[in-house]
């Protein structure tokens, strides 16, 4: 039997496309997981593992299948994949806000579907290979090789395009319309050879199947939409899916209460921040009252360097935040900037993370629009912002030391969060300062994630600190904790001391007064005891580890 004219082409292209489709399925899948449930390792690594598994079990499992119909069962197996890889963002969507506690049975369906589909093209394009008398080497060098090239491409285009320009719901039709389109030239091919003798059953099945995708994809947006608001109270007034992670900010228009979720966590409630952040900034502020160069690590959302922007006697400001998404959002999206005042509005924004040496002297901002004629204008300090992961820019900025450094980060709910909690972190920051310098950095809570609060305040004193603790009701959150940490011989009670002694602030705040500072040094019996003694390190991420097993487990 003679080989079909340009077969080899036609299954290389079919491997490469769904070598690629189906890898990136199941990176959408791990990605919705991460931002429901968190514990990206965790998430990731069990998704990949099914995947693999199933395909294993495809494998198996086909060798039971005949050899009749091989083309119609591919074209099957194409359409299949195509349909649940792209209605499987949205199905999960929709699992976890109808069956909150069931979901992941849905979500593993999918997971483990998409994973046996994929596992079973591999033996079916070597069986159709095998019919149509290709040699045995060229048959692996199509399979293997652009299975292999198409789920690297897929990869790379998943990652620099992809996840950067369309939601997940979106990306999961454009992928799988690759596989829808494997079915379709795969059935002309070889309706055109006259080799499928009854046709009108595949036909049929593309037909239903583009009128279902296009559908799909036309309506995923609002589809999600509809799904994504039972998970929050208040109206969704902006959402997006960026790179590092899945912004959302809602509105209740009857309170006037602005929130900002990251990954389906709250960031910050407009009804109270201003105490989160009073906490956060004033306190190190006085604790630190020549402080000329200020670093900020984290705060994306312009919440605390609304507060460092009051001092007037500054000389710089850097903030690093790793998402240049936030910080546009941050400086563009009205409910933000109402409550941020405008703080990046004289900022210089690096997105560049590679460009983050010194480049000179930093000049001075002056604010001459909001000045009577002929007063003399106000000078400000410079604010730099840089889009960049914290550890490196630490590890690989030129700028000079700072006097003050406010570490404004997410829990440590993440491995790569924990990181930015870590022993090498806290010491590659403790070369950056000047010798009177002091840190604050936003702790979880003390009471609902104790063993996780107590972890960061051992992992600062292993890395060289002394520390001061203090904590704050923050009604959206509960009892909230942070660190004061600092390298020079005065004792945490001399600095306790001297902050409680406080008659007053430097600049105007919101909510914190001297009395509640002095109060926020108090903690009750046993509360300051440590079960884990945990020292937090990247090879050894117990903080993570007691911050997801042992929290927020009394409500």
């Amino acid at each position: 039997m003679q080989t079909p004219r340009f077969l080899p082409v036609l299954l290389a292209f079919c491997m490469f496309s769904t070598g690629a489709s189906g890898l990136v399925n199941e990176y959408v899948l791990a990605s919705i997981t991460t931002f429901i449930l968190g514990n990206s390792i965790e998430q990731w690594s069990m998704i990949i593992a099914s995947m693999m598994l199933m395909m294993g079990v495809s494998g198996l499992v086909q060798r039971k299948m005949s050899d009749k119909g091989l083309l119609q069962k591919f074209i099957i197996v194409e359409v299949l994949m195509a349909l649940l890889g792209s209605f499987a963002p949205l199905a999960t969507y929709a699992a976890y806000g109808y069956l909150e506690y069931n979901f992941i049975f849905i979500h593993y369906f999918f997971v483990l579907s998409i994973g046996f589909l994929i596992g079973f093209e591999i033996p079916l394009v070597m069986r159709i290979i095998e019919q149509n008398n290709i040699e045995l080497r060229t048959n692996l060098t199509l399979v293997y090789a652009m299975d292999y090239i198409g789920a690297f491409i897929g990869a790379v285009i998943w990652v620099e395009y992809l996840l950067m320009n369309y939601p997940l719901t979106e990306i999961s039709f454009i992928v799988s319309g690759f596989n829808f389109i494997v079915a379709v030239a795969t059935c002309i091919y070889f309706l055109n050879l006259k080799i499928i003798s009854n046709p009108t059953p595949q036909i049929g099945m593309l037909l239903v199947s583009a009128v279902i995708l296009v559908f799909g994809f036309n309506y995923n947006v609002d589809i999600s939409n509809l799904l994504e608001q039972r998970f929050y109270d208040d109206t969704i007034v902006y959402k997006k899916t960026t790179k590092y992670q899945h912004l959302v900010i809602t509105q209740n228009n009857s309170t006037s209460d602005t929130r900002l979720y990251i990954n389906g966590n709250t960031q910050f409630s407009s009804l109270d921040e201003a105490r989160y952040h009073d906490f956060l900034v004033h306190p190190l502020m006085e604790a630190a009252p020549d402080a000329q160069n200020i670093l900020v690590l984290g705060g994306g959302d312009g919440l605390a360097l609304r507060e460092v922007n009051k001092y007037q006697d500054l000389e710089s400001i850097t903030l690093v935040d790793l998402d240049p998404e936030m910080i546009n959002i941050a400086s563009t999206n009205p409910y933000l900037t109402a409550l941020n005042k405008d703080s990046f509005s004289k900022a210089k924004v690096m997105t560049d993370g590679l460009n983050i040496s010194d480049s000179g002297s930093k000049e001075s901002i002056y604010l001459t629009e909001d000045n009577l004629e002929g007063e003399k204008p106000e000078w400000v300090a410079s604010v730099e912002v840089f889009n960049v992961d914290a550890d490196q820019f630490l590890r690989n900025s030129k700028y000079d030391k700072w006097d003050a450094v406010i570490i404004d980060l997410p829990d440590p709910s993440s491995i790569e969060l924990s990181k930015l909690y870590s022993r090498q972190f806290y010491r590659s920051l403790k070369r950056r300062l000047t010798p009177n310098a002091f840190i604050s950095i936003q702790s979880t809570s003390p009471y609902h994630a104790k063993e996780a609060y107590l972890a960061i305040g051992n992992t600062l004193k292993s890395a060289g600190f002394n520390i001061l603790p203090y904590r704050q009701n923050i009604p959206s959150f509960g009892d909230w904790g942070y660190y004061l940490a600092w390298t020079n011989q005065e004792t945490p009670a001399q600095v306790k001391q001297r902050l409680s002694s406080l008659n007053r602030f430097q600049v105007d705040s919101e909510f914190i007064t001297p009395e509640l500072l002095a109060a926020s040094f108090a903690f009750g019996k046993g509360e300051l005891v440590s079960e884990s003694n945990c020292v937090n390190t990247i090879m050894m991420p117990c903080l993570l580890k007691n911050y997801l097993e042992k929290s927020w487990l009394v409500e």
